[in-house]
């Protein structure tokens, strides 16, 4: 049995095919606003070509809107950090005309790597995290993890039977990594072996960008002590890489240190 308002439905459907059509076609703000534009057209003298501009640029207005967002929730940012929040003056040694030309993101383009380098509380994660949202912004896709948060998940995938190659997938695809923290804690021989898997899938396929707090001669350290695999993996790295070097001490202790 009929509802009233499905019969009310069914009636405006019929006597307004435009908007069954455009319904049909997934084009919803031209569903939602092609009669309120219509009569601002009308009060306006648009031309025929204007008010169809309109409902288009509303309409690809409206999906780009929706790709970014959904691309800064894949992307797994654990807080959403911009530029415009950044002490400049805080780190005593910082490169700011490099950094800025970093949000270029011409390294995307290039398959290119940033390294971050800084003692902790001076704004690596910060940078990188704004670089991914800029990055987002602009039509990449990105995902941002911690180092650690890699291992763990490639190990539970390991210990529960799932093969190594899909679980490596999620850290392949995107267009920018951002690993975090690499070298905060120690890595056995399983999490160096997954972290060398991904860096070299992604050379030449794919930016990554680390922030850690070791100069590159103590990253043997990193990856439980072989030299070997550090080596190799440093040079699929730094073949394509840029390296930002901050110093200074850690903006946490601000409100300590002044007086």
């Amino acid at each position: 049995m009929k509802t009233p308002d499905d019969a009310d439905r069914k009636g405006a459907t019929n006597t307004d095919p435009l908007a069954q059509h455009l319904a049909a076609m997934g084009l919803p703000f031209m569903h939602q606003h092609y009669q309120q534009l219509a009569r601002t057209a009308a009060d306006k003298h648009w031309s025929h070509v204007d008010y169809l501009a309109e409902l288009v640029n509303g309409e690809a207005a409206w999906r780009n809107d929706r790709s970014v967002k959904r691309r800064i929730k894949l992307a797994r940012f654990p807080v959403r950090k911009t530029m415009d929040q950044f002490d400049w003056n805080w780190p005593t040694k910082i490169n700011r005309l490099q950094i800025q030309n970093l949000f270029r993101l011409d390294f995307i383009a290039q398959r290119a790597n940033v390294v971050l380098i800084s003692g902790t509380g001076l704004g690596k994660s910060h940078i990188m995290n704004a670089l991914g949202h800029a990055a987002c912004l602009r039509g990449h896709s990105v995902l941002f993890t911690g180092a650690i948060d890699i291992v763990n998940a490639l190990a539970a995938a390991h210990s529960a039977g799932a093969g190594i190659k899909n679980a490596l997938r999620p850290y392949l695809r995107p267009q920018l990594l951002a690993i975090d923290e690499l070298g905060y804690l120690p890595i056995d021989k399983f999490g160096a072996d997954c972290l060398f898997q991904i860096i070299s899938h992604r050379y030449e396929r794919g930016a990554t960008a680390i922030t850690t707090n070791k100069v590159y001669k103590h990253w043997a350290s990193i990856f439980n002590n072989d030299a070997v695999l550090t080596s190799a993996l440093l040079d699929r790295l730094l073949h394509h890489a840029e390296t930002v070097r901050i110093e200074g001490k850690s903006y946490r202790t601000k409100d300590q240190i002044e007086p």
